[in-house]
């Protein structure tokens, strides 16, 4: 008897500490994902001379765009957070790709080991790759600088194919043709920041994300930062930062303050002046700093990434507005919105009242629209444990499958390298999940998702009405997100349409049991 008591005893030992280490890591996780949301004091718009009124137009005004949706969206006035709009099921504390409002960073990196004496502006770039360069060497290449790279005045014409085949990116881009004298003409490319990236690898030993961490991410306490990696082991640069709104926001409010934070001056004033300064004519409606948008708000100026992410800086006003969404307008209605906001900031602080409430209940209500409906009851009887194979698509999934729950509907997904994870979906309601299965991606570069953790949350649900259902999905870490929408075709076939914010049109995948 004394025997099985021990070992019944032993066991329920281990089962202790295996559920206390569980309960551990989970708020370990929690700790790590959430730590640095809310660094940044909190005050009431007209603390700072803004209407709350005014601040909920603008959000109602972004919750109502037809090019897409926010994710989220930060204000800041003299340094303060005076607003801010996560729609449900996004949330300040999930992180975004930046798509190109990473470039902004590199400029920064630069400026650093500008500062550090690491580089100069006129170092030539084919000295920093001698073993890459082809047997020629053109004219062009010779007297290419680090400040032709910043100012996208390379003279060799932009490739946005070449980081989707190949991993010899380097040895690629400097075979490729000058056609113009660098330094004379705009030719906006992803690839030209990729080359400061690996510039600023070879100078100072460390990727840019590493040489950021110490010297600008620690000291603005902005812990989860993540940057894809090219197939060389490089940061990619042009693209693949991954952020929360606040530490952007943060981003902008160093510049604003002209690398200056608290008590210590991270980077030169000098450096920022000229970063965000208009430095090239770029021949479109905005010019161009170091790797930075001037607006043609007054003195405005902007981190600019595709589908709409923005750090958006105006120094007159003192003001910081940082931006993800995924919209597929040229953005400026959108920046019209800030604009109108930035017009009406004043002086003196303003008396508060219903509409200081009013904001303060918005901010916690607003959400993304679930879809209407419950969905056609025999599309879900029909479809629910069926194995629906897919045609190709940039969704890179093989097959789904659906499967009936009590209250709730739960989406099987299998890639097309045979990952499988498991979405929960609501009806009226968004249910979240995670996965460390890497989400749907607009960029197809070689090696994507290298140097991101594999750790994604995906919220979903369902409905529909007559004879549809919707499946409705949104990568709140990330930026990917669509409407399945099934029905049948006019001979009763299967009909599986995607719809994608970040896409202006919906298309038809085949679907075979």
């Amino acid at each position: 008897m004394g025997i099985h008591q021990s070992y019944d005893s032993m066991r329920w030992e281990k089962s202790l500490v295996k559920a206390i280490s569980l309960l551990l890591t989970m708020l370990l996780w929690q700790t790590s994902l959430w730590a640095q949301y809310g660094d940044l004091e909190r005050a009431t718009p007209e603390s700072q001379g803004l209407s709350s009124k005014d601040v909920r137009h603008y959000f109602d005004a972004m919750m109502a765009t037809k090019s897409g949706e926010p994710h989220g969206v930060m204000v800041l006035r003299h340094g303060k957070v005076v607003g801010e709009l996560f729609p449900e099921p996004f949330s300040g504390r999930y992180g975004h790709t930046l798509y190109s409002a990473s470039k902004s960073f590199v400029a920064l990196a630069v400026g650093l080991a500008v500062d550090e004496e690491r580089l100069r502006l006129t170092d030539r770039v084919v000295d920093f790759f001698p073993e890459l360069l082809p047997d020629t060497v053109s004219a062009g290449w010779a007297s290419m600088t680090l400040r032709d790279l910043l100012t996208m005045t390379s003279g060799f014409p932009a490739d946005w194919s070449l980081r989707t085949t190949g991993k010899e990116w380097l040895r690629r881009l400097l075979a490729k043709r000058v056609e113009h004298r660098p330094g004379e003409h705009f030719e906006y490319d992803s690839m030209v920041t990729y080359l400061l990236s690996a510039i600023l690898q070879r100078a100072t030993g460390e990727k840019v994300v590493d040489y950021l961490r110490p010297r600008i991410f620690e000291p603005m306490h902005i812990t989860e930062v993540a940057w894809e990696e090219s197939p060389e082991g490089i940061n990619t640069g042009g693209w693949g930062l991954h952020l929360q709104v606040e530490s952007m926001a943060k981003f902008g409010q160093l510049l604003l303050n002209r690398g200056r934070w608290g008590d210590r001056q991270l980077v030169s004033a000098e450096w920022v002046d000229e970063m965000t300064a208009e430095q090239q004519k770029s021949g479109l409606m905005d010019n161009y700093g170091y790797q930075v948008w001037r607006c043609d708000y007054p003195g405005a100026y902007r981190a600019d990434g595709a589908l709409g992410q923005y750090i958006i800086v105006a120094p007159k006003e003192q003001m910081v507005v940082a931006i993800t969404q995924a919209n597929t307008s040229n953005g400026v209605a959108e920046r019209q919105l800030v604009w109108n906001l930035l017009r009406k900031a004043g002086q003196r602080p303003l008396p508060e009242g219903k509409e200081t409430e009013a904001l303060k209940a918005a901010q916690k209500q607003y959400q993304l629209p679930t879809v209407e409906g419950e969905g056609s009851s025999q599309l879900i009887s029909e479809l629910k444990g069926k194995e629906l194979s897919l045609s190709s698509s940039g969704l890179d999934w093989r097959s789904i499958r659906l499967e009936k729950r009590r209250k709730s509907l739960a989406l099987w997904i299998t890639t097309v390298s045979g990952q499988r994870y498991k979405v929960d979906l609501g009806n009226g309601e968004w249910l979240t999940s995670r996965t460390d299965v890497c989400p749907p991606y607009s960029i197809r570069a070689v090696d994507r998702f290298r140097g991101i953790k594999r750790d994604f949350f995906v919220a979903g649900c369902y409905g529909g009405e007559h004879h549809e259902l919707t499946v409705r999905l949104r990568y709140t870490n990330w930026v990917s997100g669509m409407d399945l929408v099934f029905s049948r075709n006019k001979n009763g076939s299967l009909r599986l349409m995607v719809k994608e914010p970040a896409k202006r049109a919906a298309y038809e995948l085949r679907v075979g049991d």
